[in-house]
């Protein structure tokens, strides 16, 4: 084993903060070895490859979502070791409400995944994204207001939180008057927290902010179905699951809530990388603003290359084969979202950031199948928002030097968690535009 190699083995990617800051040599070590590989240290089967990835996100049938967001690390109830040569579909049932995050949206399995991810359908439809995407242009322009005369700001703090936030707020109908104390408490919790909910190095599992989002969106259910008013939250409260049943409040509000964290949490992660390349990169930024069309495919190949979304664990509900590799029942898998996304299989040149890449849309950043994230949308039409307006505002973006470095030898500070990838804090500088 070369020298290399024995440092790729010597080092847990769960556990270790080696391999935070650039995680993709690790990737494609493993992608040199087998798309998918098991790791020494927890015995995880890591899978790096694009078509192995597709394959288990959209087979729920041999794969199980019952863990995807902590995998074993936030402690495994469910007795695997007898089982391996058989179906434990029915064992996972037994004790899935010992598992962590059992009442998430992310964890949960076919067929109640499906019912509950339909309360969604009746606040995510095309007239309610299109009202939300022209509150978010007006907002924009408020927040840029906050800072732009400084010529400087921590992009994150100024910008990227408090909008990220307000924006998701309004998707889902949290009253005005609300909105403050939502902004204030969750971006408290951000700071505190670094971002890191789950999956962090040092194996902390926490509920973070959804408590505080349960206790918001449960009360709201609850007046609007007692007191309806014409609003998105009584349409939210009046939300029948499939078959014509009536969810509890805290049905609701945990689905909800999930949509409230994951419509910010990756944005922010995406508008930091975003604004992050086009400050280290002055070509690309040149190239976006003379040809505001090239902002949609930008901001797609921002997420194939730093998707916010690192990568989710699957559990298999019995004996099978992924990439030519015999897995069996109760294997924890690792589907690494930033490798697949690197895969040269799939993409040409992966490493290589092209703001013209045709295939760029076809990523897995967000995930993919019945999984996928619910905040995608948001992300991608937020950071299409926030890039325009700060074009239209500033003629010139560019790093801090005073806090991250020189161009070459920056330094940047990323969250120390195995499920999401992203910036602590950005710096940047600017040059305003004279109003016209």
């Amino acid at each position: 084993m070369t020298d290399q190699a024995q440092d790729f083995e010597a080092y847990d990617f769960f556990l270790s903060d080696r391999w935070v800051a650039d995680p993709y040599p690790y990737f494609d070590y493993l992608r040199n070895q087998s798309p998918v590989h098991r790791e020494p240290h927890h015995g995880i089967l890591m899978v790096t490859g694009y078509a192995e990835a597709l394959e288990i996100y959209n087979d729920p049938e041999r794969f199980s979502s019952c863990m995807s967001t902590t995998g074993p690390f936030g402690g495994c109830p469910i007795p695997l070791d007898d089982h391996r040569d058989e179906d434990i579909s029915e064992l996972i049932e037994q004790w899935r409400d010992k598992t962590p995050f059992h009442d998430q949206l992310p964890t949960m399995d076919q067929p109640v995944h499906s019912a509950h991810r339909s309360l969604l359908m009746s606040l995510i439809t095309p007239r309610r994204l299109k009202e939300n995407e022209d509150f978010m242009w007006k907002l924009a322009d408020e927040q840029i207001d906050t800072f732009i005369a400084d010529g400087e700001c921590e992009f994150m703090n100024a910008f990227a939180q408090p909008f990220a936030v307000l924006v998701v707020s309004d998707l889902l109908g949290v009253p005005p008057e609300d909105r403050v104390e939502f902004r204030q408490h969750l971006i408290r919790v951000e700071q505190q927290s670094g971002g890191a909910v789950v999956g962090g190095t040092d194996g902390e599992v926490t509920h973070g902010p959804l408590e505080f989002l349960y206790d918001k969106f449960s009360a709201y259910i609850e007046d609007r179905r007692a007191n309806p008013k014409d609003d998105v939250l009584t349409g939210l409260a009046k939300a029948l699951f499939p078959d014509g049943s009536v969810p509890e409040p805290m049905d609701v509000a945990r689905i909800a809530a999930n949509v409230f964290a994951a419509g910010q949490e990756t944005t922010v992660r995406l508008l930091s990388y975003a604004f992050q390349l086009i400050g280290d990169r002055p070509d690309i930024q040149q190239r976006l603003r003379e040809d505001r069309s090239l902002i949609p495919n930008f901001v797609e190949e921002c997420m194939r290359t730093e998707g916010p979304v690192k990568g989710d664990f699957r559990l298999t509900k019995m004996p099978t084969t992924v990439g030519g590799i015999d897995v069996p029942a109760g294997t924890f898998l690792f589907i690494a979202n930033g490798a697949a996304n690197r895969d040269a299989r799939k993409f040409d040149n992966p490493a290589e950031f092209r703001l013209d890449r045709k295939n760029a849309r076809l990523h897995v950043g967000f995930g993919a199948g019945r999984h996928a994230c619910p905040g995608a949308p948001l992300a991608r039409a937020e950071t299409i928002v926030a890039l325009n307006r700060m074009f239209d505002r500033t003629s010139d973006i560019r790093i801090s030097e005073k806090v991250h470095g020189p161009r070459d030898a920056r330094e940047y500070r990323y969250l120390p968690t195995f499920i999401l990838r992203g910036l602590t804090h950005i710096a940047i500088e600017f040059d305003r535009k004279e109003a016209a």
